[in-house]
């Protein structure tokens, strides 16, 4: 059986709810925020839902369900400073990589992929991440929410990862967790393998028909060239 990365000439990884957990700071990070303004603290899963689409809209849409209504201007810029205060001081205390992830990702080096990491994530928080992870040196480069005019789900990063990997968006595969990343890849051109232990619901996830759905980085070494979604009912 032919395997998939038999087909493709790079990959590309999403970084939180893929590579690894950051929930538990980001969580920590806006509930301090939120006491801070006097506001109250929100359950992990409020802002587990809330991760993937850059720090200003998981700090607009705290802001949201904790006092239920939109913030101005003025509460949200001084929010996002105490957001970006807190979480800069503890990126990684309590953030762990998710398991597979370092097996997978040397056994992708090994067969020779070249691999990226393109997330929603600032450069600021992105590179000290990853290097606290000990994930950098799996990586060619990383481009980041300000590297690009337009995040995910536009298919602005992607593009430009291929690009630098001079490849086609087609022979290149992106790894990641929810909707935005598949739609991301889908608007690229991509193929999309979305993993099952990140932060959207999994039934979302399968409506969203990803080429695979899988349960570790570690099984794409193996993974056959097949589409294989999952038939998880919503």
């Amino acid at each position: 059986m032919s395997r998939l990365i038999e087909r493709i000439r790079a990959a590309a990884f999403d970084l939180d709810g893929t590579l690894v957990d950051t929930a538990p700071d980001l969580a920590l990070a806006a509930n301090t925020m939120l006491e801070l303004l006097g506001y109250s603290p929100l359950a992990r899963l409020k802002i587990e839902a809330l991760i993937g689409e850059g720090i200003e809209r998981l700090v607009e849409g705290a802001l949201i369900e904790s006092i239920d209504r939109v913030a101005g201007p003025a509460a949200l810029a001084v929010a996002h400073s105490q957001f970006r205060r807190v979480y800069a001081a503890r990126l990684f205390d309590r953030s762990r990589v998710y398991p597979g992830v370092m097996a997978g990702l040397q056994s992708l080096k090994a067969e020779g992929i070249p691999l990226c990491c393109v997330t929603n994530k600032e450069t600021a928080f992105t590179s000290p991440l990853l290097d606290a992870a000990k994930l950098s040196r799996f990586f060619a480069f990383v481009l980041c929410a300000d590297h690009a005019e337009e995040r995910k789900p536009r298919p602005d990063l992607l593009l430009a990862a291929s690009a630098r990997f001079q490849v086609e968006p087609t022979e290149m595969l992106y790894v990641g967790d929810s909707p935005v990343d598949v739609a991301a890849a889908r608007a690229a051109g991509c193929l999309i393998a979305a993993v099952d232990y990140g932060y959207a619901d999994l039934g979302r996830l399968a409506k969203e028909r990803p080429d695979w759905i899988i349960g570790g980085v570690d099984e794409l070494v193996a993974l056959p060239v097949e589409p294989r979604s999952t038939n998880v009912e919503a």
